[in-house]
């Protein structure tokens, strides 16, 4: 079962010129239904091995109380092992998050909120801009000299 949709092309403003019209023609556009994907290509595998590691621990704390019992080190059981790790992998699968998004995510969505917030008169690729040109009326209230004030 899918759906086919007619992206509006990239030069033709969407109709109405209120940020609510665009907002609702951006989810048409096919740069963000790969936004969209992208990111549920990630989050769902790690949120559900995530949740299964968790449900294992929860099971065997319920369960498989003579295993989580078992000692590894002086007094430091399997269970506090366990838990542990549950912290570590909670820490680690974010770090791997804000990388993948970092790389893959958040260039495209940067791209797209700037059409989106440049209007259909200002609709001009974010990539396209210098540094010497001037804000557009939707990046006026943005400093764009971040990168001048650091030392």
């Amino acid at each position: 079962m899918t759906t086919t949709h007619t992206a509006p092309e990239a030069t033709d403003p969407p109709p109405g010129g209120d940020l609510r019209s665009r907002s609702v023609a951006m989810h048409e556009d096919p740069r963000f239904i790969d936004l969209r994907r992208r990111l549920v290509r990630f989050v769902a595998p790690m949120s559900i091995a995530f949740m299964a590691w968790y449900l294992l621990y929860v099971i065997m704390s319920a369960f498989a109380r003579d295993v989580l019992a078992v000692i590894v080190v002086g007094n430091v059981n399997l269970a506090l092992v366990f838990g542990v790790l549950q912290f570590v992998t909670t820490f680690g699968i974010a770090v791997w998050y804000a990388r993948y998004a970092g790389r893959r995510l958040d260039p495209l969505a940067d791209e797209l909120r700037g059409e989106l917030e440049a209007g259909p008169a200002g609709a001009v690729d974010a990539a396209e801009r210098t540094a010497d040109t001037a804000p557009s009326a939707g990046t006026a209230g943005r400093s764009t000299d971040s990168g001048e004030a650091r030392s």
